[in-house]
């Protein structure tokens, strides 16, 4: 079984100014595209252990494969499924406020959302090289926030990521260069708080 990607649900230029033509174009097109083909080549022959499996059921239960196709899993799977959280949560016409469940969690967990927003872009910005921050909820519907290096993904710990802030430099290079926080604080101009509240009440998640 090979995993394809999503169609990206919004033209490459409709994120700006705050996230840059070129960069979608090179991240969703080139970088993305290159996680997907190095993940299907490296499960070629293994399809035993992939079938009827998601992408992040793989990665939870990375143990359960061989042990010689883990590394590519973990790297170029993380890298598939991490993207496409993060692509999925950007929009150009974003619902700006959570409301409902999850907007009572947060409250609960971090007293606001502009709060949540502070130690998530602080999470993102203090993550040290390549990596990404994220909002995970647990099997309890509990929130967090926890940073991961390189592709690593919550889900290897039982976490399931409702939003993420990708740092990885090709996310925001073009258009910021060396400024990393002014991406990471950007950004929320275009997270569609609507698609975060339905990962967070999904219950089938993983």
């Amino acid at each position: 079984m090979a995993f394809e990607l999503p169609k990206l649900p919004y033209a490459f230029d409709a994120l700006e100014p705050y996230i840059d033509e070129e960069t979608v174009k090179t991240h969703y097109g080139k970088h993305l595209q290159t996680y997907e083909t190095n993940l299907n080549k490296a499960l070629e022959g293994y399809e035993e252990y992939t079938k009827g499996k998601t992408l992040d059921q793989l990665i939870k239960d990375i143990e359960d494969l061989p042990e010689e196709i883990r590394p590519a899993v973990v790297n170029n799977g993380g890298g598939v499924s991490n993207h496409n959280l993060y692509f999925s949560v950007l929009s150009p016409t974003p619902k700006k406020a959570p409301e409902g469940k999850l907007l009572e969690e947060i409250n609960k967990t971090f007293g606001s959302v502009e709060k949540l927003k502070e130690e998530l872009t602080n999470a993102a910005i203090s993550q040290f090289g390549s990596g990404y921050g994220f909002l995970v909820k647990d099997k309890d519907g509990k929130l967090s926030i926890v940073k991961r290096a390189n592709q690593n993904s919550p889900v290897m710990d039982n976490l399931i990521p409702i939003l993420t802030i990708d740092v990885w430099e090709h996310a925001y290079y073009l258009k910021y260069k060396n400024l990393r926080a002014d991406y990471a604080k950007n950004i929320w101009n275009v997270i569609d708080w609507e698609k975060v509240e339905g990962l967070y009440e999904d219950c089938h998640n993983i």
